[in-house]
């Protein structure tokens, strides 16, 4: 019994100095891509997360300001020659988010069945790759995209977005995408 003890024990050993596993290579050209993507979109996301947060913090009517001022110059920071982000939507608030064309096929996906909303990859053109994140509603979400907003929230929106049909969500909605197009680097 000591012995098998001591061996447990020096093998525990050698695992640990050995540290933990290296992460795995990715399999193939799709799912290189796909973790490009998942890196290229998420200072993005974050930095508009973090904006609409900030905006929350103060009120609503602030959250509203923040992202109409905030998010188009953050999709063009994080935009270059060779890669454009972007969030989208199938009920938008402002038309500037509109989809690309090879988006429409994807919130189709996503919108008939909820289970296939894990994030994606598509093949474009000329070796250009689309990532796409889905975004769903959270309760955080609901000040200014659930069912029924403040009123001097809707006049703000009706100012700004007379068009807008981003209200009349629920938790656990799809809200829209994250996405970007870019060339994957070689591995």
């Amino acid at each position: 019994m000591f012995r098998f003890t001591l061996l447990i024990a020096a093998l525990s050993l050698i695992a640990f100095a050995a540290g933990p596993p290296a992460a795995a290579e990715p399999a193939n050209d799709t799912e290189h891509a796909t973790l490009q993507g998942a890196a290229i979109i998420k200072p993005y996301k974050n930095a508009l997360q973090t904006a609409l947060r900030e905006g929350l913090a103060d009120s609503p009517l602030s959250a509203v300001e923040h992202c109409r001022l905030e998010a188009p110059a953050l999709a063009e920071r994080y935009s270059t020659e060779n890669l454009r982000v972007g969030r989208s939507s199938h009920r938008l608030r402002n038309p500037a988010n509109a989809a690309p064309d090879w988006l429409e096929a994807v919130l189709d996906r996503y919108l008939g069945d909820p289970s296939t909303r894990a994030p994606l990859t598509v093949e474009l053109e000329h070796g250009v790759r689309g990532y796409v994140e889905p975004i769903v509603m959270q309760p955080l979400c609901l000040a200014c995209h659930g069912p029924a907003l403040a009123p001097e929230l809707e006049a703000m929106i009706e100012k700004h977005y007379p068009d807008d049909q981003a209200t009349g969500f629920e938790v656990g909605d799809l809200r829209g995408v994250f996405w970007v197009e870019f060339t994957p680097a070689q591995r």
